[in-house]
């Protein structure tokens, strides 16, 4: 099992960046595909961003596309999440998660299956 804690979250203004960190311990770090996930209130869980092992890929979703980057250091045990252009709507707790399967850059949150316990970013309008 992997630890994983967030860190970098806070209050921004729209238009504001910010980045977020993800610090694992515990199982292997460079075998896990690693995700970033958003939960607005009362809104269900979304994905945001996935990393392969390498960090040779990526993937998003459409509504962070060229704003968000998802990056990771391997022999630091840490993933980012850098935000750009902030939005009222990226108002949410993100989450990192940890996969470590087969699927090439999964996007569904029931594929993940460590958590970190989550980090609140608030973009004020």
């Amino acid at each position: 099992q992997v630890q994983l804690v967030e860190s970098g979250g806070g209050l921004v203004q729209a238009g504001g960046s910010l980045r977020l960190s993800c610090a694992a311990s515990g199982r292997t770090f460079s075998s896990a595909v690693m995700g970033w996930f958003r939960q607005a209130p009362g809104k269900e869980r979304e994905f945001v961003a996935t990393i392969n092992r390498s960090g040779g890929s990526t993937r998003y979703t459409d509504s962070v596309k060229g704003r968000f980057t998802i990056s990771r250091d391997n022999a630091k045990n840490t993933v980012y999440l850098q935000m750009n252009s902030l939005k009222p709507e990226d108002t949410a707790v993100y989450y990192c998660a940890a996969y470590y399967g087969g699927k090439f850059l999964p996007t569904g949150s029931a594929d993940f299956g460590s958590w970190g316990q989550g980090t609140q970013v608030t973009v004020s309008s």
